[in-house]
């Protein structure tokens, strides 16, 4: 994608919502806006027809919402990374789209510099979890978790080194791999390394997944 801006669509049933995301976005020399959609429906059709690199999707929306739309939009244009934007009342829906291969979320209220560098982090094929999002909304819902689903995320957990456990820790802090190389003494692309490892191992699609499962495990 070197030299070429990256392709942004975005879907929100509210057309102020709309025409904010997309004056912060173009805001930014390297972000295109090539599309809008109103409802979930429209969202497929617009990453598959622009070819995408981000979608940020609503999860309210009509005739399709969001979370039945996911699944649609990743076989219609599955090189679109896509963004769950939400608000801290619809926290079981997020962690339904996170576990279908959303890429991140964002609150609505998010600032723009943050709505900036989400979009960069997907489009750069990094998960975006926001921290003050990650700690708010993912410890709550791992809270009262079933015991089920706690011990399955141990057993997958306990096949990894005592190392990738220590990475794995910090995805599910939201950390990015820089940050986790400060933390852990290691250099970014040796994070980088550890963590393509971890996603292997847990069969998970990418990094908010992994960091659900870490929570779920109690790292």
């Amino acid at each position: 994608m070197a030299g070429q801006p990256i392709r942004v669509v975005i879907a929100d049933d509210e057309p102020l919502i709309r025409a904010g995301i997309r004056m912060i976005l173009i805001s930014d020399p390297e972000i295109e806006v090539v599309g809008e959609a109103a409802d979930g429906r429209a969202a497929v059709e617009a990453a598959r027809a622009h070819a995408a690199d981000v979608v940020l999707l609503d999860i309210q929306m009509p005739v399709l919402d969001g979370l039945s739309a996911l699944p649609e939009l990743r076989r219609a244009a599955p090189a679109a990374r896509v963004i769950i934007l939400t608000t801290f009342g619809e926290r079981e829906n997020v962690l339904r789209a996170l576990e279908h291969g959303g890429a991140g979320f964002l609150l609505k209220d998010t600032a723009p510099a943050e709505l900036i560098r989400a979009v960069r982090a997907a489009a750069a094929g990094d998960a975006y979890l926001s921290p003050a999002a990650t700690r708010h909304v993912v410890e709550r819902l791992a809270t009262g978790r079933e015991a089920a689903r706690a011990e399955e995320a141990r057993a997958r957990v306990a096949a990894l080194s005592e190392k990738e456990r220590d990475v794995l820790a910090l995805l599910g802090e939201g950390l990015s791999n820089a940050d986790a190389g400060k933390r852990l003494h290691m250099s970014e692309a040796t994070v980088k390394t550890y963590v393509s490892r971890i996603l292997s191992k847990l069969r998970c699609e990418n990094r908010v997944q992994a960091a659900l499962l870490a929570r779920d495990a109690g790292l």
